[in-house]
């Protein structure tokens, strides 16, 4: 079986059984291919030195250490399932160590911004800005309520299906990476701005019958993520804040940053966010050092 066919028969395995999404696969086929071109003799016999020698040189390219980290998570989960398969007896990169990179801190925003921005969504939604579309006002401030409100990536927002503002319940199942649902909270201003769009979003014949909660004309059937994020800046302007410090993301972050503030524990946080390693929710580990030192200068007798 030729190095490509390997390639395939990999692909297929993580749609078919990891329900790994269209984007995932895309790009692990970029990465492996692009390795394939650079490795000689094939990639599925690649040796240690032969993977060691095209991160190296990939390194000298100037890829960063977070592409270059990308990278070789490709091909060591395309090793692994060669192994599996039995079409290797050997991992080449199992002595392979990653590429050291460092961990910026995820772009956020104070609780005073967010509800400053929280307010203005909800007074544009009572009385929307001279000339502006009075539904779209609606839909804006359920987007930002729900997504403060539950930490959504921003693709799952959008897709949230109808039913979810048609249960007055405090929590809803969501649907994310890799197929796999968790349950996530709904605050009642969350809820009581759904239920304020669904009765608007009633009114549009267009709209009425679709399974989204915020329908759209696109391909997709709903709200495309990148309207929602011209809107979302266009919000933060209107209440003082730089739209280039604002993104669905953000919004994301802050939503972890501020329940870790708050005093939550953080794998409850990783479980709300749908992160499927709690390596990835430790970005935020800088939120609770924070409040490790605020406790012990608060409460400990022989603090200053």
């Amino acid at each position: 079986m030729s190095s490509a066919a390997r390639i395939e028969a990999f692909l297929e395995m993580m749609s078919a059984e990891r329900g790994a999404a269209e984007n995932t696969l895309a790009s692990y086929r970029r990465d492996l291919e692009d390795a394939a071109s650079a490795i000689k003799g094939g990639l599925a016999n690649a040796a240690p030195g032969d993977i060691r020698g095209y991160l190296d040189g990939i390194a000298a390219q100037g890829f960063a250490p977070t592409s270059q980290a990308r990278k070789l998570s490709a091909l060591r989960q395309f090793f692994k399932f060669l192994y599996a398969e039995g079409l290797r007896q050997d991992d080449p990169t199992g002595t392979l160590d990653s590429p050291k990179k460092g961990r910026p801190l995820p772009k956020t925003m104070g609780e005073a911004e967010a509800g400053r921005l929280l307010d203005r969504a909800a007074a544009e939604a009572k009385e929307p800005p001279s000339g502006s579309d009075p539904l779209g006002a609606l839909r804006l401030h359920a987007l930002v309520e729900v997504l403060y409100a539950t930490g959504l990536r921003v693709s799952e927002l959008v897709g949230l299906p109808v039913t979810v503002a048609q249960r007055d319940d405090r929590f809803f199942m969501v649907r994310g990476k890799g197929n796999k649902e968790r349950m996530v909270p709904l605050s009642t201003k969350a809820r009581l701005a759904m239920t304020a769009w669904l009765a608007a979003r009633a009114k549009v014949p267009a709209y009425a019958e679709s399974a989204f909660l915020f329908p759209s004309s696109s391909d997709s059937g709903h709200l495309p993520r990148q309207v929602f994020a011209r809107d979302l800046k266009g919000l933060a302007a209107r209440a003082g804040i730089a739209a280039s410090k604002i993104s669905p993301h953000v919004l994301r972050h802050a939503f972890a940053s501020h329940l870790l503030q708050n005093g939550a524990d953080l794998r409850a946080v990783q479980q709300l966010l749908g992160h499927a390693d709690i390596s990835t929710t430790q970005i935020y580990t800088h939120v609770l050092e924070e409040r490790l030192v605020r406790l012990v200068n608060d409460h400990h007798p022989l603090a200053d």
